[in-house]
């Protein structure tokens, strides 16, 4: 049976501190998580019940180990988490200053594994079977996983959903002013992009969330989804259709998961064939809970969970 949905991209340990609104310096006890966009992405949608897999690589190393045993742990196939020798696995720690202050810490050097991906390890047949393939701007960054992730895309030649998470992290890029024609050329190959109002603002030019995404619609993908932060999310599909739908009230612990949980229940809305205001709320709903609690993957919400939250209107 083929995966309802495969992510490619980033995979690696956080380290987040138990002790919020305490500097990292201050720090003394941390809690071990697995992390990474795509692999959270995956892991959200395996809590929803779908069948989810991620390709990505880490170092062959005990933390290697680690994120490969929690990935099953949360029912992702992990057939495609292949070690690079020479490369640790990347870690990743923050400082929790609820509501809106999360600096994050990434140790990625001399080089992430999951920028190793390279083309000929890839399978393109499952690749292009899955009901939805979701990539992300950091696979972009660096060679041989630019190629691999362009690679792939065209390789789905518009076989199902495909998903282009703008994920902009500056700091792995080596020329940041680089990285437009890249994210132009995954855009072309994408049926539905998402991001945040920095991230559409590097891939469009545009900042304003209406004007970013139809520059989306008009860079080659059929929906674009804004996320505008405490104003809620906007998307909009080439056919006309919007759906403007505001946050769910939740007191925010720690808001760096939030942004995959919305991405994993995205992909579940996306597959059940819900209609655009219905799988925005839900979305927004899944982003909500995660932000409500200290970490990411293992944070991300249950079908239950999701449906009381909307059934009471905020996340309690």
């Amino acid at each position: 049976m083929g995966h309802d949905l495969i992510t490619m991209g980033r995979i690696g340990v956080d380290l987040y501190p138990l002790q919020t609104g305490v500097p990292l310096a201050r720090v003394t006890t941390f809690g071990k998580f697995l992390g990474g966009s795509a692999t959270n992405v995956a892991v959200a949608a395996a809590r929803l019940g779908r069948r989810a897999a991620v390709i990505t690589r880490t170092g062959d190393d005990p933390f290697g180990t680690y994120a490969r045993e929690a990935l099953r742990g949360f029912g992702v196939d992990d057939r495609w988490v292949t070690p690079v020798a020479g490369l640790p696995t990347p870690v990743t720690f923050c400082e929790v200053f609820p509501p809106d202050d999360f600096p994050l810490y990434f140790y990625r050097r001399p080089k992430a594994p999951d920028l190793e991906i390279d083309v000929r390890d890839l399978d393109l047949d499952a690749v292009r079977g899955a009901r939805i393939f979701w990539v992300t701007g950091t696979g972009l960054s660096e060679e041989p996983s630019r190629t691999a992730t362009l690679a792939a895309l065209a390789h789905r030649a518009g076989s199902g959903t495909t998903v282009f998470d703008l994920d902009w992290r500056p700091m792995f890029w080596q020329d940041p002013g680089a990285a437009r024609p890249f994210y132009a050329e995954a855009l072309r190959h994408a049926t539905v992009a998402v991001g945040n109002l920095d991230e559409v603002e590097v891939a469009t030019g545009v900042r304003e969330p209406h004007e970013a995404a139809r520059a989306l619609l008009a860079a080659g993908v059929g929906t674009a989804v804004v996320k505008q932060g405490p104003k809620g999310v906007l998307a909009v599909t080439r056919e006309g259709t919007t759906a403007e739908v505001p946050p769910l009230p939740v007191t925010v612990l720690n808001g760096l998961g939030a942004g995959d949980a919305f991405g994993g229940a995205l992909c579940h809305g996306l597959l059940a064939g819900w209609d655009l205001e219905t799988t925005m709320r839900y979305a927004n709903a899944a982003g909500a809970i995660v932000a409500s609690r200290l970490e990411c993957s293992s944070a991300m919400p249950t079908p239950d969970e999701v449906a009381a939250a909307l059934e009471a209107g905020a996340v309690r």
